[in-house]
């Protein structure tokens, strides 16, 4: 491919060692399955241990990948090219667990960059589409933690003991949560989510009863636990602390809404939106677009228009100029962060 065009997604879904429900390929008109919980969304990122699963195929059979490193420009335009290289920035994901996800953390980007040689580490956030009553995350520890208690914990495979050490948060359709590397968490079985992160397959688990995984073999990055475990935040995260990364749409009317807070501005950007009877407008740029409900419109400046529905998927690159959305519908943008978004601290 030699100019990047726009892109309506193929399903793009493989096994993993959780349980899935049947709402991805529903939405998606993709295969689905007990064991695909994950659909991965214009990804040039691989599983963890993997050299191609994971990666978005394109329709002349080679990878966004692999496109977007031979044409970066093309695809992502100067400014983010000098800022970021030839890195898309995000990896986009459906989730759609059908039992509760160990509690486990990602590793920050200084500490990936010393230990696992890349620059990114693995800050991540959640948009829930659908939950069902008193559903729950879990979101940082309620109490200060040390380090040779966490160890226990892992070492006596005390599920019970690490499920209760997290704040506990019910959630619902609409909120947008922000979950910082290092920070441990849970999500409950049913939450349906759009997951923003850094383009890593990078998890540490801390327990792992009922999954189909060797934690003590698997659940580390091949460190170890006493190396893993460093790259856990000990610290208590006050019931205050975890409000401060959640948005809510639960009252907003708007054509578009930030579905984050501005902590995420080094990492990735998410809106929704919701054009009516007005059309969106937007500057050139690498987006990737679910629409959740509705039918509408995107027009680009430079690569004409195309039709899009309910539980399509689209990349627009940035080759394609400015662009627009119209129509009834729902559309949840994902964007990496802006070229002069400000630097990440972690």
């Amino acid at each position: 491919m030699l100019v990047a065009q726009p892109i309506k997604l193929p399903a793009n879904q493989f096994d993993h060692f959780y349980k899935g429900g049947n709402r991805i390929g529903k939405l998606r008109n993709g295969p689905g399955g007990p064991m695909r919980p994950e659909e991965w969304l214009g990804s040039t990122t691989t599983r963890f241990g993997s050299t191609n699963q994971g990666l978005t195929l394109l329709e002349d059979g080679t990878t966004l990948k692999e496109s977007v490193s031979t044409n970066p420009e093309s695809w992502l335009g100067k400014a983010h090219v000098n800022r970021f290289g030839a890195s898309i920035e995000i990896l986009v994901k459906l989730l759609d667990p059908d039992q509760r996800l160990p509690v486990h953390y990602h590793p920050k980007r200084n500490f990936a960059k010393q230990h696992l040689g890349v620059p990114h580490g693995k800050t991540e956030a959640w948009i829930v589409l659908e939950a069902p009553k008193d559903a729950w995350v879990g979101i940082g520890f309620e109490s200060n933690m040390t380090m040779s208690n966490v160890k226990n914990m892992v070492e006596k495979e005390d599920t019970k003991g690490l499920i209760n050490s997290l704040n506990k948060r019910t959630v619902k359709a609409g909120e947008g949560i922000l979950v910082p590397a290092g920070i441990p968490h849970a999500i409950a079985e049913g939450i349906f989510i759009l997951e923003l992160q850094e383009p890593t397959d990078f998890s540490i688990l801390l327990e792992w009863e009922g999954f189909a995984v060797d934690g003590l073999k698997d659940g580390h990055l091949n460190l170890g636990f006493d190396l893993a475990l460093q790259a856990l935040n000990l610290d208590a995260l006050k019931s205050e602390d975890v409000e401060k990364l959640v948005v809510s749409t639960e009252n907003d009317s708007s054509l578009m809404t930030s579905m984050l807070p501005v902590q995420a501005e080094p990492y990735f950007r998410s809106h929704l939106l919701r054009p009516k009877n007005a059309s969106l407008e937007f500057a050139p740029g690498f987006s990737i677009l679910l629409a959740t409900q509705g039918k509408g419109q995107i027009k680009t400046e430079k690569q004409g228009n195309f039709a899009i529905d309910k539980g399509d998927a689209f990349i627009i690159p940035f080759e394609s100029g400015s662009w627009s959305l119209t129509g009834n519908i729902e559309v949840l943008l994902s964007r990496p962060p802006a070229p002069d978004a400000p630097m990440s601290s972690l």
